[in-house]
């Protein structure tokens, strides 16, 4: 038995149906979309759900990626564009609670929650989180991923020129908020 570990030969035996393969896949990126969906939701649970939806279409789809296909970057797609499906929708389903008078209040976090993340790294996340959605996603992509700017351009759809400068963007929004939080001086 021999163990798949290049991204080709992982893309190969996903086109296969060759169960290590996805297991291969599932090991080397769960971690990091995990992470990532974690960052762009502000949602532990919705992210979980989020990263198992991203798996089930990589096992829906897995037939038919193409051979040169940068499996990493189509993961981090298939999470992205499912995270901003489900923005859409609560947008809708938050307007429909807020007409009928239905809109439940926001939970709190747990006491583990609480004291399990130290305050600069809570000001930090809080700050990211204050980030307009177009610039989080490219600071997480690029900042916290290790996306390449190129990279991320394919995965937001817009030109590696218009990535940069998106990113330029966010990385100096991100300084003034903490800034304004006197996290940095």
């Amino acid at each position: 038995m021999i163990a798949v570990v290049d991204s080709e030969a992982i893309v190969g035996g996903l086109a296969r149906g060759d169960t290590r393969a996805f297991d291969a896949a599932y090991d080397r990126h769960r971690a990091a979309l995990h992470a990532f969906l974690v960052r762009l939701s502000g949602s532990t649970a919705l992210a979980e759900d989020l990263l198992q939806e991203t798996w089930l279409r990589l096992a829906r789809h897995c037939r038919e990626l193409s051979p040169d296909t940068e499996l990493r970057a189509w993961l981090f797609t298939v999470a992205r564009n499912l995270y901003r499906s489900h923005r859409r929708w609560a947008v809708l389903d938050a307007g429909r609670l807020r007409e009928l008078g239905l809109l439940p209040a926001k939970s709190a976090p747990s006491p583990f929650e609480s004291t399990a993340e130290s305050e600069a790294r809570r000001e930090l996340e809080a700050a990211l989180a204050d980030l307009p959605l177009e610039h989080r996603e490219v600071l997480l992509l690029c900042s916290v991923s290790g996306f390449e700017p190129s990279e991320a351009a394919g995965i937001l759809g817009i030109s590696p020129e218009a990535t940069r400068q998106r990113l330029a963007r966010a990385r100096a929004k991100m300084r003034e908020r903490l800034r304004t939080r006197e996290v940095i001086t």
